[in-house]
């Protein structure tokens, strides 16, 4: 089975294969993006998209139509050749299986196209009339739609009711887990990563105020540097290699996921870094997450409460032994469950299968 991966024009194959070996690709990252290549061990010939080198008015053309459009139809253009050669297209996001549905339209034989969204349905309400009317036309193309979330999977399945909505948890590599030991937590040490639009750093800014015994690394290129005045015992940073964010886990008494309100699980990936690295976790109880990690295993708190929040780190500073031993029941729903990268592809290649008939 011929598949073809199309992602974003900023994830070059290669490019990411050089940032892996040289430990610049921060995060525990598979040497093919998001893991896809695996699937050549699972009897698929596997292509990806390539970044292309393009003149500056080229990519103001083509930044200003993903703008127009929400997705960029010129990268999809120009992988025309190899991606109609494919038995089937994967894509990581909307805005990549748009741009491949909108290519494709008019074609006499086209892949069958899997179509994951992250994003989409959680701004859906939002769109403009003319971006609906033409998402809705698109994703007609669209073979089976995909989300990592039961509450993306409602939603989709409520606007798509006849088309195959799936839900395909999204995993990281797995294989290598570092077992919970006991964990200073005086003072406590707090770390939390993440860009994505959906953390509030507010939030957790508003919970160290009440905890003067604890310090707060953020490691994002995303949060406000203004939560840093008057608070002493809060930093923002990047890990610019793996070495970097290792030696944090490493450091931390927890890890903190703080998350407004969403619908596809924002912070999961983080929260799978942590519990491989045997950190344990809290994360605000919402986007599904509970979906791939219940309560017995991750310490959740409501949105916008800086105060649960609060309670919760001081609970694991007064209780280490109960945190570890969450930490430990984490990384063994992780195992029993088959959470990670290899079965996150493994599910696409199963459906791939079953689109194509092979």
């Amino acid at each position: 089975m011929k598949v073809f991966v199309h992602l974003a024009a900023d994830k070059d194959a290669d490019a990411w294969h050089e940032a892996w070996h040289a430990r610049t690709l921060v995060g525990i990252n598979d040497e093919t993006p998001y893991g896809y290549g695996r699937a050549s061990r699972m009897g698929c010939e596997i292509a990806f998209s390539r970044t292309s080198r393009e003149w500056l008015p080229t990519k103001v053309l083509r930044l200003g139509l993903r703008v127009l459009t929400g997705f960029d139809l010129i990268h999809a253009m120009r992988q025309r050749r190899a991606l109609l050669a494919s038995d089937v297209v994967w894509t990581h996001t909307e805005s990549q299986y748009l741009a491949v549905a909108a290519l494709t339209a008019c074609a006499k034989k086209r892949p069958k196209l899997l179509g994951q969204s992250v994003w989409l349905f959680d701004r859906w309400d939002r769109l403009n009339p003319l971006h609906k009317v033409l998402y809705r036309w698109l994703i007609r193309s669209v073979d089976v739609l995909t989300v990592h979330s039961r509450e993306n999977l409602a939603v989709a399945q409520a606007l798509f009711p006849d088309k195959r909505v799936l839900l395909v948890p999204f995993g990281i590599p797995s294989e290598d887990m570092t077992a919970p030991t006991a964990r200073p937590t005086r003072p406590m040490r707090i770390l939390s990563i993440g860009n994505d639009r959906h953390r509030d750093w507010a939030c957790l800014a508003t919970a160290l105020d009440g905890l003067p015994d604890a310090s707060a690394v953020i490691l994002s290129g995303s949060a406000p540097h203004s939560l840093t005045k008057g608070r002493p015992n809060l930093k923002i940073m990047q890990a610019r290699t793996n070495t970097e964010l290792f030696a944090q886990f490493a450091n931390a008494s927890v890890v903190c996921v703080p998350l407004k309100p969403n619908r596809h699980a924002s912070g999961i990936t983080v929260i799978q870094e942590a519990v491989l690295a045997g950190v344990p976790v809290i994360a605000t109880s919402t986007g599904g997450l509970d979906g791939y990690f219940g309560s017995d295993a991750v310490h959740y708190v409501p949105p916008g409460n800086p105060e649960a929040l609060r309670e919760a780190i001081d609970s694991v500073a007064k209780n280490p032994g109960e945190a570890q031993a969450r930490a430990v029941r984490a990384q063994r729903h992780m195992r029993e469950a088959g959470i990670g990268a290899e079965a996150f592809i493994r599910r696409h290649v199963t459906i791939s299968r079953e689109m194509v008939g092979h």
